[in-house]
């Protein structure tokens, strides 16, 4: 299993830049969070993960495991989209996870490509396939890049965990945008503590 790389630096950083963070990240303690280093799996496995719970996410990826033994483009072409519905998702995310294993073996998406490019321009290019948003590219780079400055407005739990964090009732772009700005430019281990606090860690 590979986690999510991060030090003394990063917490450190944190802890003076953010008191009430640093409250959080004294109680929580380390955070050891898996990442899926293979960028075309990773990808999968975000795609899984959208509009579901965490527990709920885990079920189907671990039926996709089992199917599939490995998560690559050749092995998801060999089976139909129903094959890949059956392991619990919707047909649209069966239907988005065949096409882009299509694209990918047809050099028509270039997914290495990503490892080297800046945060902005993988968004880009992975929202320009059918299936993928803002948020399952925030995730991609932070489960499986391990980019360091990833907070992302589009996942509910990472605003919970600010709201819980700092005692607001609501949570505006504005607000939400001062916090990410104070934690970068490590933002990405500022996430991985809200998520836990968002789950009453």
């Amino acid at each position: 299993m590979e986690i999510f790389q991060y030090g003394q630096r990063e917490i450190e950083y944190l802890k003076k830049k953010d008191k009430k963070l640093a409250e959080a990240i004294d109680r929580i303690g380390f955070i050891t969070r898996e990442v899926i280093p293979d960028l075309f799996a990773a990808l999968v496995n975000s795609i899984v993960g959208q509009q579901i719970s965490m527990k709920a996410a885990d079920t189907v990826w671990a039926r996709m495991q089992e199917r599939f033994s490995e998560i690559t483009p050749e092995s998801i072409a060999l089976k139909t989209t129903e094959e890949v519905q059956q392991c619990g998702m919707t047909m649209k995310k069966a239907i988005y996870i065949k096409n882009i294993a299509d694209a990918v073996l047809s050099g028509e998406f270039k997914i290495t490509e990503l490892y080297e490019l800046p945060d902005d321009e993988v968004c880009k290019r992975l929202s320009a396939l059918n299936g993928i948003g803002v948020w399952t590219a925030q995730m991609l780079m932070t489960f499986c890049l391990q980019r360091p400055n990833i907070v992302s407005w589009d996942d509910l739990a990472i605003r919970r965990g600010m709201m819980m964090l700092y005692h607001h009732r609501k949570l505006d772009k504005v607000m939400f945008e001062k916090y990410r700005r104070r934690y970068s430019p490590y933002g990405t281990v500022a996430a991985l503590y809200l998520w836990e606090i968002s789950v009453g860690k």
